[in-house]
């Protein structure tokens, strides 16, 4: 019996960090299991599934002390996903199986007591980190063979229970590769709702056309039953397909989150999240015990966060998101560490301009006082942080003249493509892809517009209309508007057009 090594993925977030796991089995003493490199409970608890699992596969436990080692042996290690790689561990310490087949490998799974190995959620962003530790396979829960699959670079392997992994290392038997047999006629997600279902509201599906072609977060205010969350879900259908880099970022995002058992596949349409007003904060932005899990805000990287009634979700969550609307990420301080999570999202929000909400506004029995009282719980700040403001108005008739009838999501798609690789072909060399990225500086060092164009701002920012943050998002949106047109640049209508889309009382 002697020294062996095997290998697992600690995750913080969506960063992994590889775990060597350090085996020494000496005979002699009194048996018993020590497990070193502090291990939160659900971690302590395996060593009982390791036994129960490595004797119901039909192995000798060793009757002898058992030490285990996790290195870096000052990181805190948390969930299940070590068991596999801790059984074939004592295995190997016990000289029971080879090591010839566990040098290189990295084990994913939480063990059955029966020896089924179940799966685990962080499957993409641990085998990324095992990609960047040098790692040359991995053996992963059949279950999770498909989502596996999304990383390249490593060649990956399924096992249904511990048996097979065993017979694997002795050479008595072969894993799984490719897809699992499971994973036959998986559904496939279907189409994003079409633009054409939405009728009238000409300026709000303007305002989502902007909103798509360049990244811009989005408040529509009007009554119920005037089209807010039919526009709003049908946003993703008129965003461009996320590029493999950004798709592989989402797909990790929701790794974590447990969300790819099912249908694991690299996610390249642009998610929606709609959370109800009455999440948690941590079901927001991230958290729960120990090292928290992605938030809806996270689980919308790269995609759409719609934010339904949102006068109705109160202060502490909205305000909780302005961090995440300038970084493009959340970071949660927990006494374990603190977690990184990607929430770069396009912000989507809809309320009603007044508590009693009546189908017309000359029905409304709100004092003035109460209409502001209830527009003001969303505050200055956020809405600063929002580029386009839009009212909806109630459906006068439910028939449109020939000439208005509604477009189909396919024909608006077609101009917000073009707008967007006007503006990755103008942005791509500084690693920005939508205008919506665009720091304001940039905008007015390198690309600054005519005093003629930029008047109207200036006259905002004299009167205190704009603050200085309200200059720099109307201008990304006259760059989008320009986009839109075919245009080398914004010129002064762009600009109005821009402004007019902040201006509180069309909202």
């Amino acid at each position: 019996m002697a020294l062996h090594t095997t290998w697992a993925v600690a995750l913080f977030g969506v960063d992994g960090v590889l775990v060597e796991i350090e085996s020494d089995v000496r005979s002699g003493g009194i048996p018993s299991v020590q497990l070193l490199g502090l291990p939160d409970a659900a971690l302590q608890e395996s060593k009982n599934r390791v036994r129960a699992a490595i004797r119901n596969s039909g192995e000798h436990w060793p009757q002898s002390c058992v030490t285990l080692a996790l290195s870096p042996a000052a990181m805190p290690k948390t969930g299940t996903s070590f068991d596999t790689a801790l059984a074939m561990a004592v295995l190997a310490g016990a000289e029971r199986v080879p090591a010839g087949r566990l040098d290189g490998t990295v084990f994913f799974g939480e063990l059955a007591l029966d020896g089924r190995i179940r799966p685990v959620s962080g499957l993409v962003p641990g085998l990324l980190a095992a990609v960047a530790g040098g790692m040359r396979r991995a053996v992963v829960p059949l279950e999770g063979l498909r989502e596996a699959g999304l990383v390249e670079r490593i060649e990956i392997l399924g096992a249904e229970t511990l048996r097979e992994v065993i017979d694997w290392t002795r050479g008595a038997g072969e894993l799984w590769s490719g897809s699992s047999p499971a994973d036959e006629g998986v559904p496939r997600s279907s189409p994003a709702p079409d633009l054409v279902d939405v009728l009238g509201q000409p300026e709000a599906r303007w305002a989502l056309e902007i909103a798509a072609a360049g990244g811009h977060h989005l408040l529509m205010v009007g009554p119920p039953g005037t089209g807010k969350t039919m526009l709003a879900g049908r946003l993703p259908g008129l965003l461009p397909e996320l590029s493999a880099p950004r798709a592989l970022e989402t797909t990790a995002v929701h790794s974590v989150a447990g969300e790819l058992c099912e249908n694991a596949t690299l996610l390249r349409t642009p998610p929606f999240v709609a959370p109800h007003h009455s999440i948690s904060l941590p079901g927001l932005i991230g958290g729960g015990t120990g090292l928290a899990r992605p938030g809806a805000v996270s689980r919308a990287h790269h995609g759409v966060l719609f934010l339904d009634e949102a006068c109705e979700w109160g202060t502490k969550r909205l305000e909780s998101m302005r961090t995440a609307l300038e970084e493009g990420e959340i970071r949660l301080s927990r006494s374990e560490g603190t977690l990184r999570y990607p929430a770069r999202f396009q912000l989507v929000m809809a309320t009603n301009p007044c508590p009693c909400a009546p189908a017309r506004d000359i029905d409304c029995q709100c004092t003035p006082h109460a209409r502001r009282k209830y527009f003001s719980r969303l505050s200055g700040p956020l809405l600063d942080r929002i580029d386009l403001w839009v009212r909806m108005r109630p459906m006068s008739t439910m028939e449109l003249p020939d000439d208005e009838s509604p477009e189909p999501s396919a024909t608006v798609r077609e101009r917000v493509s073009r707008a967007h690789r006007t503006a990755l072909l103008r942005w791509e060399k500084h690693g920005w892809r939508s205008n919506s990225e665009v720091p304001g500086p940039v905008l007015r060092r390198e690309f600054p517009l005519p005093d003629s164009a930029t008047r109207l701002l200036d006259k905002g920012l004299d009167t205190g209309a704009l603050t200085a943050r309200g200059a720099d998002r109307c201008l990304r949106v006259a760059w989008t508007l320009s986009d839109l047109d075919g245009a080398e640049r914004p010129d002064v209508d762009h600009v109005a057009a821009a402004l007019r889309f902040r201006d509180r009382t069309t909202a």
